[in-house]
């Protein structure tokens, strides 16, 4: 790693949700930082929500790299594809070949989720996010394994060796009384977790909240061998074998959305702690902050439930696609700790910025990185100040260009990919009706993207006919 000191640089600062507090980062070993964060359970398509943490958690990928050199850091991001809804899908759909042995239930389960792995792979390269060094499939690390990598099933077993772990009508669960600081991530102690609300009450439970590692399926169900009979895991023990397969039993980074503080983390940390015997699983924990949609909560009863493709490739938010760069841009532009409201206008905000630096940093190759810039993202990816000092900096094209790509945003060339024969032929519409208002609007959105309108006549009928240029 390079010294910035001299610049000003004065090393990564992250705010730790461990802690409650900013923290200098360092890393266990720096010739290899650690990284995990909680990947897509892979049932439907990926969400808008479910696009900020893969962009934040790319944005600080990018920086670790930048810090300590691209072949010191691994970045791991698992698929989920345990899951009762998927479960019962590769049943429904193929369960008949399964009975027949035709066909494994890892085989059936991989169909259910192979087209919309693929299709959550297609939308964050879309919105320019670099691949994981690592990406483990949940059904792959259930069993003991060949190459001896950590599991499921032998983490389990460890918990109920070490007394952390118990047996119960047909579960196995996870003992929180046996962790006298369980809740330190969340910072809710056992003995507020009473029966009520937010605690389920089952009367196998020594304490109201023991979770479950592992459940039993019944024939109908799909399951995998093990010592406590045929069964799936629960849904936080995946993560707990998945990060200590490839990252070790304390690795540096865990991140994930604010949703996943409690219970998942929590119980990921009290699973790895326990079975490992260690005073923390991870130094660092770092949450990103909810996001709305035009001020609301997203939910399928609202109908402002966007997916990532949906965004993309139809126009249904705001009456048109949006190029994936955009999407990331107005992801950027709230510190990743803050609540966002996801709107329309932020949209075009975020697109108005991005073809005004596309234009300054047309036809030039890209430069060096000032430090300014990287000491901004490296003080807990400061995003407000980053984009303020892109704005503001009386920066080179090149410059501006690399300063860009620190943050996974192409500025190689202007968004001319628009359909704009359709535009201009919706504009003449809105004009024949006297809609000025949505006339100016389309105007005023390719100019925003580079796109000058000229209005003119035809001189042989005497029609209007609009014509274009690309403005550089």
């Amino acid at each position: 790693m390079s010294d910035r000191n001299a610049s000003g640089f004065r090393g990564l600062r992250l705010t730790n949700t461990l802690t409650r507090a900013k923290e200098d980062f360092v890393p266990i070993d720096a010739a290899n930082v650690r990284m995990y964060v909680c990947g897509p359970t892979v049932y439907d398509f990926a969400h808008v929500g479910n696009a900020r943490p893969v962009i934040v958690f790319d944005v600080l990928y990018r920086l670790l790299r930048h810090l300590y050199g691209e072949a010191h850091v691994t970045y791991v991001r698992n698929i989920t594809d345990v899951d009762d809804k998927i479960n019962a899908r590769a049943l429904r759909d193929f369960g008949a070949e399964i009975e027949a042995g035709r066909l494994s239930l890892n085989e059936a389960i991989r169909r259910v989720t192979e087209k919309t792995a693929d299709q959550f792979h297609e939308d964050v390269a879309a919105l320019g996010c670099l691949p994981p060094t690592v990406e483990p499939r949940a059904t792959e690390f259930v069993q003991p394994r060949a190459d001896g990598r950590a599991d499921m099933i032998s983490l389990i077993q460890s918990l109920i060796d070490r007394g952390h772990a118990y047996e119960a009508t047909g579960e196995v669960l996870f003992d929180t009384a046996s962790m006298p600081d369980y809740g330190r991530l969340s910072k809710r102690p056992l003995d507020e977790q009473q029966a009520g609300a937010r605690v389920a009450v089952d009367a196998h439970k020594r304490n109201p909240g023991d979770f479950v590692l592992w459940k039993l399926s019944s024939p109908e169900e799909p399951g995998w061998e093990s010592p406590w009979g045929r069964g799936r895991p629960g849904w936080h023990i995946e993560c707990s074998a998945m990060s200590a397969a490839y990252l070790g039993e304390v690795f540096d980074i865990h991140g994930g959305g604010l949703d996943l503080i409690f219970p998942h983390h929590e119980n990921e940390i009290a699973q790895s702690r326990c079975a490992h015997g260690t005073d923390v699983m991870a130094n660092y924990w770092l949450h990103n902050g909810f996001l709305q949609v035009e001020g609301q909560k997203m939910s399928k009863s609202l109908g402002n439930f966007y997916s990532i493709h949906e965004l993309l490739e139809t126009e249904t938010f705001g009456g048109r696609k949006w190029p994936g760069e955009v999407l990331r841009l107005a992801m950027l532009m709230t510190h990743y700790r803050e609540p966002i409201d996801f709107s329309v206008r932020k949209l075009e905000e975020a697109e108005a910025l991005l073809e005004k630096w596309r234009r300054k940093a047309a036809g030039s190759a890209s430069g060096q990185i000032d430090d300014t810039f990287v000491a901004a993202l490296s003080d807990d990816l400061d995003f407000a100040l980053y984009f303020r000092l892109m704005n503001e900096a009386d920066l080179s094209a090149s410059g501006l260009k690399a300063a860009a790509e620190l943050v996974g945003i192409d500025l190689a060339e202007l968004a001319t990919d628009v359909d704009v024969a359709d535009f201009v032929a919706r504009r003449l519409g809105f004009i024949r009706e006297k809609n000025w208002a949505e006339a100016d609007r389309i105007r005023d959105e390719l100019l925003a993207q580079g796109i000058q309108l000229k209005d003119g006549k035809d001189p042989a009928t005497g029609e209007r006919v609009t014509t274009w240029e690309v403005k550089r």
